[in-house]
């Protein structure tokens, strides 16, 4: 690592993935910084979620090297992967209805042996006070609004105790104001010992809340000249494919199609 480069929470190597003969990511090369919130961007389609899953583990990586915090996330068992990484994915189907505090202390599955201690009892209801909903945890999951049930996913994650967390477009079907009411969570778990990566579908909403961005664009990242910005019109026009014009917002700009 040189000088004044930030370390690395993950480090992608070339690599490559395909279900059967569709190749759906090709040579993907991307660091993601330590401590920052990270999102990645780009249309439909172009991997964002194949990669999300990729660097979590969850999809064995064939062809190139993925790194979580200087080791290789191939040669992790799977409490130790759990251990450093935190996955959420864009849907949770509760079958059961189990009570919040007991989803919230499923996080704590990779400290488990038989039972669980009192120890993990108590960060599962840390991670309750954390996300701001100790008032749900005797209500059944399956009887929750969509907002709500995010945030008991969330809690579990924290739960976990992951030095990365990584969210599956955590705002889809939400409404406005819990869009930025668990953004603006997501913003402050983002810190010196914990990394959040997110798949977003809104520019602005990343934007608003991240410090760190990737772009992806059939199945490639997307690297931006030395004196362009993720905001800029050229930028995005060239990610999505479509007219976008920007307009100042602080030190960023908001993003809005051309009609």
């Amino acid at each position: 690592m040189s000088e004044g480069t930030p370390a690395a929470a993950i480090e992608v190597a070339d690599l490559s993935f395909e279900y059967g003969s569709h190749r759906i990511l090709r040579q993907v090369n991307c660091r993601i910084p330590v401590g920052c919130f990270s999102v990645l961007l780009g249309r439909n389609g172009s991997g964002k979620s194949t990669l999300l899953r990729l660097l979590a583990g969850l999809v064995p990586v064939r062809h190139g090297q993925v790194r979580v915090l200087g080791r290789d996330l191939a040669q992790l068992s799977g409490a130790e992967r759990a251990r450093l990484v935190g996955f959420m994915p864009q849907q949770h189907r509760a079958v059961f209805p189990f009570a919040v505090e007991d989803v919230v202390l499923t996080g704590r599955a990779s400290y488990v042996r038989l039972m669980p201690r009192r120890e993990d009892e108590e960060k599962a209801l840390s991670a309750l006070e954390q996300v701001g909903i100790s008032h749900l945890r005797g209500r059944r999951f399956t009887e929750l609004s969509g907002g709500e049930q995010q945030m008991v996913m969330i809690a579990r994650v924290l739960a976990q105790e992951p030095a990365v967390i990584m969210l599956d477009e955590p705002t889809s079907h939400l409404d406005f104001l819990n869009q930025a009411r668990l953004l603006g969570l997501v913003r402050r778990l983002a810190g010196a010992d914990r990394t959040v990566l997110a798949v977003l579908h809104d520019p602005n909403s990343a934007f608003v809340y991240g410090d760190h961005f990737v772009f992806l664009r059939d199945g490639q990242v997307q690297a931006l000249a030395a004196d362009e910005q993720p905001w800029d019109a050229a930028v995005l026009e060239r990610m999505y494919g479509a007219p976008i014009d920007t307009v100042p917002y602080g030190d960023r700009a908001v993003v809005v199609p051309r009609r």
